[in-house]
């Protein structure tokens, strides 16, 4: 079995066609998915697929762009509910931070609280924490260190091959790959993989985006986790199968409800 440890399913993108969507990825071998929170408005949608899709799991979160919007209320309620299984996706985004220093000051300090108001939400609720990291490695991990995040573990999603991130994974953390290491154009990550150790590997798609190839440019769905999968296989020198088998124990440890799957 694989899972899709990522994949946006409550995306607008997928509402004509989600049924087929699921349908295609268990024809793949696709047995559970995960719908990560970013955006408290989509929520409603994500937990109503959850509970329409016995294979379908989702999270509870505010993404670093979205954090105007944080409410830990909500976010508290929705992980009461059994198929919310995480907190996130949540973390540090300086990518498309502003000119103006001042302003990009209070940006970076707003996005610092609400992270670290959400990894104490994670160990509050006993869950762990979908991270979202870009160009904010060495604050991310400051931060995730000094609040005790290992405590409840976690994910770095689409994780970006940075080295210093590596040391998170004696602390309970995981790295999600993605269609980025398929990439033809890709050197950091399928260079940095072999580094990661084997029991902290994930698979994840982040569907509708960064499809892999041979399918970028269009729009991504959980059935190409395989690609990913057979990747990773070759950068490893491992079959398909031992790729599949040991990343979803992998999910399996640190989501346990995937385990009733």
């Amino acid at each position: 079995m694989i899972v899709d440890t990522h994949c946006h399913l409550d995306d607008p993108r997928f509402d004509e066609d989600l049924a087929e969507v699921i349908g295609r990825a268990k024809e793949k071998g696709v047995g559970a998915f995960l719908i990560p929170g970013a955006d408290p408005d989509t929520l409603p949608k994500a937990q109503a697929i959850a509970h329409a899709y016995p294979e379908v799991f989702y999270a509870a979160g505010i993404h670093p762009y979205d954090i105007e919007a944080y409410d830990e209320a909500l976010l508290l309620e929705h992980l009461q509910d059994p198929k919310c299984i995480a907190v996130g996706e949540c973390g540090l985004d300086y990518y498309r931070l502003p000119e103006d220093a001042a302003e990009a000051h209070e940006i970076v300090a707003e996005q610092k609280r609400i992270f670290g108001r959400q990894i104490e939400l994670a160990k509050r609720v006993e869950k762990p924490l979908i991270v979202h990291i870009r160009d904010a490695s060495a604050d991310a991990m400051r931060m995730l260190l000094d609040h005790g995040a290992e405590a409840v573990g976690g994910v770095l999603h689409c994780y970006n091959a940075d080295e210093q991130l590596l040391k998170l994974a004696e602390r309970g953390f995981y790295y999600g790959i993605g269609g980025v290491v398929t990439f033809k154009n890709a050197k950091k990550l399928p260079h940095v993989l072999p580094k990661i150790p084997q029991e902290r590997i994930l698979l994840e798609t982040d569907a509708p985006y960064l499809s892999p190839h041979p399918h970028r440019g269009k729009r991504n769905e959980p059935a190409y986790t395989l690609y990913v999968a057979e990747r990773i296989a070759d950068i490893l020198q491992m079959s398909l199968e031992e790729v599949c088998d040991m990343t979803t124990r992998n999910a399996k440890r640190l989501f346990k409800p995937f385990a009733t799957v």
